[in-house]
């Protein structure tokens, strides 16, 4: 590990130990992302440097607001999204569309090339830190002397599966048939279960395949890859480290770990303990038992059917496990989903559909939580066992069911099972997942293993120390 262990920003970019740079940042449209981005903007900040935040209107104006010390370190840049055919009025980040609306979006982003290109001609930051979406980014960073850097908020076993540079460029990846992706990936040395199944094989062979904007996703971020300079990624060696050694190796460039980057401590302290919102969700959970609440959340960007609502809250209610359920509208949905006729009433006092934005570390963090039923972003996952919760997973895209099979694996919590043709599940197992991972004697492997893997997940000073490597 000895590249991860000596490469910084300030390494690949030749520069002294204390030199103040300017930095330039541009996330993808998804707030998944771009939180996250702002946070090491945040970051950087604090250690000196001069940050240029690049998005749109719409974006910057939802993101939380900077600490006032910070203020004058970070500036947002809003680039005007173009119109594009097939893409929502109003719609900016993947959070206002539906998932088969995303390539429009991406088309959109695209768009933003030559305002992009002419604010950094203007401005020449020593470095621009970016996401996985613009494919042509590093060759227009390149010909400005720019310093490039590709910010992965994927796992290190998501894009490894994907493969070497050369492949994701070329589209010459030698697996064809669907069966090819539901095994381990042929540059893979060491044994691991990191694969697709069938349910979820459309979304991968789709990803190959090129979209409305003209490219494909695999081509986007190889195309990131090979013109990056180094890769900063949101891993930490001491969870399956091994899958940074092999993305070093597969792309010949330095990965520089920034550990898990676990929510910061504002975002769960006292000073909004009187935030209407928070008030009531907190009133309810105090009357739950320690630990027997199941939270419910699977993300703003899922597109949950009708059906897959449905069989949940016949699961959550046979279960008889107390739940906290998530259930918020997405913007691009014209109606909200309807709930088993007489379910809410069934519920009351065990159950609660909670229908508005809610404070999810929050929750997580109160002591009548003890399980959590989750989509597996990686940021949630995170989040969920940062706290020592067991999971239980309900993969939908991208990179989930990968993030589920290795989870599963370290023994944190199970998945729900599905029908492997079409993902389907059932309210019956539902239930059983449930009752397993929250109360039976069986299922307190899965607590165990979640309180254990806790202490690296929350670890401050482990990943606070990433954070620092990578600039110093």
């Amino acid at each position: 590990m000895a590249a991860m262990d000596s490469a910084s920003i300030m390494s690949i970019l030749a520069k002294p130990q204390g030199s103040s740079l300017h930095i330039a940042m541009f996330p993808w449209l998804a707030f998944g992302h771009m939180i996250p981005f702002l946070e090491y903007a945040k970051f950087l900040a604090k250690k000196g440097h001069k940050i240029s935040f690049i998005s749109t209107p719409k974006n910057i104006d939802r993101l939380p607001k900077i600490p006032p010390n910070l203020a004058s370190s970070i500036t947002f840049v809003k680039l005007q999204l173009p119109r594009v055919n097939g893409l929502p009025e109003n719609a900016e980040a993947t959070m206002d569309v539906h998932n088969d609306d995303i390539e429009y979006l991406k088309k959109a982003y695209d768009g933003l090339q030559p305002d992009l290109a002419s604010f950094l001609k203007n401005s020449l930051p020593d470095l621009i830190i970016y996401d996985s979406a613009p494919f042509w980014l590093p060759e227009t960073a390149e010909k400005l002397g720019i310093s490039r850097v590709f910010l992965c908020l994927f796992n290190a076993w998501f894009l490894c599966f994907f493969g070497p540079t050369d492949v994701m460029v070329n589209g010459s990846d030698p697996r064809k048939d669907p069966e090819d992706f539901m095994v381990s990936a042929p540059w893979v040395p060491f044994e691991n279960r990191v694969a697709y199944r069938r349910f979820e094989i459309n979304w991968m062979i789709g990803s190959g395949k090129n979209n409305v904007s003209g490219v494909s996703d695999i081509f986007r971020a190889g195309k990131i890859l090979q013109g990056s300079q180094a890769v900063l990624i949101r891993h930490c060696p001491e969870f399956e480290g091994q899958w940074l050694n092999l993305l070093e190796a597969l792309h010949h460039k330095p990965v520089i770990p920034l550990g898990l980057m676990p929510p910061p401590r504002e975002q769960f302290d006292s000073s909004d303990d009187f935030n209407e919102t928070w008030v009531s969700i907190k009133s309810w959970l105090n009357a739950q038992n320690k630990k027997s609440v199941l939270y419910v959340a699977l993300g703003s960007e899922v597109s949950l059917s009708q059906e897959n609502v449905t069989e949940l809250a016949i699961g959550l209610e046979s279960s008889g496990v107390p739940f906290f359920w998530s259930l918020r509208k997405p913007a691009w949905l014209n109606k909200s989903f309807e709930l088993p006729e007489g379910f809410e009433d069934r519920i009351q006092g065990k159950g609660m559909v909670w229908k508005d934005w809610a404070p999810q570390m929050k929750i997580l963090r109160h002591q009548s939580v003890g399980g959590f039923l989750t989509h597996c972003g990686w940021s949630s996952c995170v989040e969920g066992i940062s706290v020592g919760l067991p999971l239980i997973m309900l993969p939908f895209l991208v990179d989930q069911g990968l993030n589920a099979r290795v989870l599963a694996d370290n023994g944190v919590g199970i998945e729900i099972p599905r029908n492997e043709e079409d993902g389907s599940y059932t309210g019956d197992l539902v239930a059983e997942s449930v009752r397993l991972v929250m109360i039976d004697d069986d299922g307190k492997r899965f607590r165990d293993k979640a309180s254990e893997l806790s202490l690296t997940f929350s670890d401050s000073e482990i990943h606070q120390s990433y954070l620092e490597k990578s600039v110093n």
